[in-house]
């Protein structure tokens, strides 16, 4: 079985950082590839390793990415 989940990676320092935002697990990486394949092996090992339970218990259906403008200053 596939599933489609939300990705977010942001530029850091030393690299970049992957977030997946419905089980709230991250990883890293030296590039926005590396980054993102470093996530995919944390969420499979996570499903390979975690019980319904927990898979249910960590799992935000509902994800909201979108920006917003706010005065600065």
């Amino acid at each position: 079985m596939r599933k489609q989940l939300t990705v977010i990676i942001t530029h850091e320092e030393d690299g970049y950082v992957s977030l997946c935002p419905e089980f709230d697990i991250a990883s890293q990486g030296d590039t926005i590839e590396e980054a993102r394949e470093n996530l995919r092996e944390a969420l499979e090992l996570f499903f390979e390793t975690a019980s319904s339970e927990e898979i249910q218990t960590r799992l935000h259906e509902e994800v909201y990415v979108t920006r917003m403008g706010i005065a600065v200053g």
